[in-house]
């Protein structure tokens, strides 16, 4: 069980860039993974060979765009073991597909109903439902999480009650890579009758999801996580569950009929799929799975652990830096802040040494003041990633140290 990572490299275009003549260490994947020329490849190739609108011409190449485009959605079905394709339905990412639920619930909300969150989460997974609820006149709670940056599952447990609608949590933190035990979550949230929404923006490139194993009612993912192009992305929903859901957009594709006064939805997919989609996007997306699904999923998972060991230990011995988000179980994360140093300025003379992480509150403020902290310096580990370029991190952390004492 091994990963040849040199000859994986070699698939990806970006990564034999050179940034002021030094070689691009792109550590920056929890904001957006590269893509693969297989990608690159199957959006040329709808764009050059039958660019059409789906669902809508009488003519072969919109035949041909629309097969290609449904066996996308059987593509993303099998990936996540959905029941059927129906319940697969077409975002621009994760966060369209959050609003497309928060939505829906937010007409079905009463006063006195309750959504539980979690103080880890990303603002796509918070303020859909701070407005859903505040529109409904619904109470919003929060999950606490301990000092290492797990969910206190104590607490979540208490928060539960009958007057739960729907539990929205991350498969894993943005801001701190903790993996959430999602399924046993669930299954408590699930015993009160409550819905379970699951943010899988972070999940969905580091190991297998299976939404039936899972339990959970709705898993919304972006392509752009998962190497596949940015501005697209899927909600899945049990088809019991969105055969009723209210409609969000309404326009084109999903209409069974219509008049001057009043028009009535079609089935699953469409009624929930508005509008011309972005079909290069959706055919990017099925071919990074495609190529993803390629690769053995254990020695992906294996190099994924042995990528953040490693910064793990040397952050642990690099004195004057703190790690931000100590969980038992992480993934591809490591969070932290230099002593003395704004995040913002690490950043900086990082990126000066060709080193690309993120800096910032992560779109976590709550999180963030919790931690009492202003943001912080985040790398992010992908399957491209080498031992090689966690050692090149910290030598420049080291040069950043200096530079900034």
């Amino acid at each position: 069980m091994s990963l040849d990572v040199a000859a994986l490299r070699q698939q990806f275009p970006i990564l034999s860039r050179k940034l002021d003549g030094k070689p691009l260490v792109y550590l920056d994947n929890a904001a957006t993974t590269q893509k693969p020329q297989a990608v690159i490849d199957a959006l040329v190739d709808y764009y050059t060979t039958c660019n059409a609108n789906v669902h809508r011409g009488a003519h072969q190449l919109a035949d041909e765009a629309t097969r290609r485009y449904e066996q996308a959605r059987d593509t993303v079905a099998k990936f996540i073991n959905a029941n059927v394709r129906e319940e697969v339905i077409w975002t621009s990412g994760t966060t369209e597909a959050i609003n497309l639920v928060a939505n829906g619930l937010g007409q079905l909300l009463n006063a006195g109903d309750e959504v539980l969150v979690t103080e880890m989460e990303h603002h796509a997974n918070l303020v859909t439902w701070q407005q859903a609820c505040k529109h409904a006149g619904a109470t919003l709670k929060v999950v606490p999480i301990n000092a290492r940056g797990e969910l206190d599952e104590a607490a979540f447990a208490a928060l539960l009650s009958t007057n739960t609608r729907l539990v929205a949590m991350p498969h894993v933190s943005n801001a701190l890579g903790t993996v959430n035990p999602i399924k046993a979550l669930t299954a408590k949230a699930k015993a009160v009758g409550a819905l379970v929404l699951i943010d899988g923006a972070q999940g969905i490139a580091h190991g297998d999801v299976d939404v039936q194993d899972i339990g959970c009612d709705f898993y919304a993912f972006s392509g752009h996580k998962v190497f596949a192009p940015t501005g697209v992305g899927a909600l899945w929903g049990r088809a019991s569950v969105l055969a009723d859901w209210p409609v969000w957009l309404v326009g084109g594709e999903m209409i069974q009929d219509v008049t001057y006064q009043d028009a009535t939805w079609g089935a699953l997919p469409n009624r929930l799929e508005a509008g011309t989609p972005n079909i290069a996007g959706v055919l990017g997306l099925a071919a990074a799975l495609d190529w993803f699904n390629t690769l053995d999923k254990a020695a992906v998972q294996q190099h994924e652990k042995a990528l953040l060991a490693s910064a793990h230990e040397q952050a642990e011995a690099f004195d004057g830096l703190r790690i931000i988000g100590n969980a038992t179980n992480k993934i591809g994360v490591l969070s932290f802040m230099l002593d003395g140093a704004h995040p913002a300025d690490v950043g900086f003379i990082l990126d000066r040494q060709g080193i690309a992480i993120r800096t910032g509150d992560n779109c976590a403020q709550p999180l963030m003041k919790k931690l009492g902290i202003p943001g912080t310096a985040r790398a992010s580990f992908s399957i491209y990633n080498t031992l090689d370029e966690v050692d090149a991190l910290f030598a420049a952390l080291r040069k950043a140290k200096m530079m900034l004492a």
